[in-house]
């Protein structure tokens, strides 16, 4: 076997339930969830659980009304309350991962899901990356008014297609290259909406406008990175003990003093996702874990390179059957 990748996603992904499993079965990943509840300003296991306020004997928890009475109802697919939700989901799974020795060689997260990337790579305490995207998430909710932004993605075209038509549109630039045939563009809303008519003309087979609160990944996101800088510039960053790939240039990051002007880039750049997947196939890896709910980028793995091993943790289920495959 050569190395081994956990690979985490981005918004999107979240659905109510996610992680229950672990909180219930995994001392490793409970902690995990418990300290960042007790970290944020809302109810995290209410979110992620849709549970009552009933307690059981193992775990009591409270309303986010009873905790924050001033506080409207976190929505999970708010990208202030989404961010932290899947992160802390994401780095839970990890860790349970971690106790069964399940570890990687190096790791790489889509958008979202760097922050869980580099926290299971080292850099950062678990409880931090949380509290980071919590920030991000209101930074990057209030960067533009709503509705004024939108995303869209096209397919049945190259990356080098899409820029080529978009490059003269006002507003609009590409946010994601997700995979071959899977282009994401970012912008105003309405440049975005009339690139897509434009682009269903020059060969795209579908065009699909994003369930999205913003322009993310485009310009329009810049102050929202400056913002984040200082936050940024609060944590206690720690040595890598394993590589992560950015998403701003798809490249293995080693140093982690590089890391921190990464992510206020990330905010606003490109994200590099297909030229990272295949830069890690070329530096080894032929074994993917995808960690958190969804199977997204597993998905994307299959039209990228299907030679290479994918597999998905989104339930406590599916970790039996990763250590069948990778503990032999």
């Amino acid at each position: 076997m050569g190395k081994i990748a956990f690979i985490y996603p981005g918004q999107g992904s979240q659905k109510t339930g996610m992680g229950k499993d672990f909180y219930e079965n995994s001392p490793a990943a409970k902690k995990v969830y418990d300290s960042a509840n007790e970290q944020l300003d809302f109810d995290l296991l209410k979110l992620c659980f849709e549970t009552n306020t009933e307690s059981d004997e193992n775990n009591e928890m409270t309303s986010s009304k009873e905790r924050f009475p001033n506080e409207s109802e976190p929505d999970i697919n708010d990208t202030k309350f989404t961010q932290p939700a899947l992160v802390a989901t994401c780095l839970a799974i990890t860790n349970h991962l971690f106790a069964e020795n399940i570890r990687p060689d190096i790791t790489a997260g889509l958008s979202l899901g760097e922050y869980a990337a580099i926290a299971a790579a080292g850099g950062i305490d678990d409880i931090d990356a949380v509290s980071l995207v919590r920030k991000r998430g209101i930074y990057m909710d209030s960067a533009v008014p709503n509705n004024a932004g939108s995303m869209m993605a096209i397919l049945g075209m190259t990356g080098d297609e899409v820029e080529n038509v978009v490059k003269d549109i006002d507003d609009v630039s590409v946010a994601n290259y997700n995979c071959p045939g899977q282009i994401v563009i970012t912008g105003k809303k309405q440049a975005v909406l009339s690139a897509g008519e434009i682009l269903k003309c020059a060969g795209a087979k579908r065009t699909i406008e994003l369930n999205v609160s913003g322009p993310f990944h485009s310009k329009y996101l810049i102050p929202a990175g400056e913002k984040l800088k200082n936050n940024l510039d609060e944590i206690k960053w720690q040595k890598l003990n394993i590589p992560y790939v950015t998403n701003v240039d798809a490249k293995e990051v080693h140093d982690i003093s590089r890391t921190k002007d990464l992510l206020e880039k990330q905010v606003s750049s490109s994200v590099m996702w297909e030229q990272s997947m295949r830069n890690m196939i070329d530096g080894g890896v032929d074994t993917f874990v995808e960690i958190g709910p969804g199977k997204t980028l597993t998905g994307f793995l299959r039209k990228i390179d299907r030679n290479v091993a994918a597999y998905n943790v989104s339930s406590f289920e599916d970790v039996e059957v990763l250590k069948e495959k990778l503990l032999k």
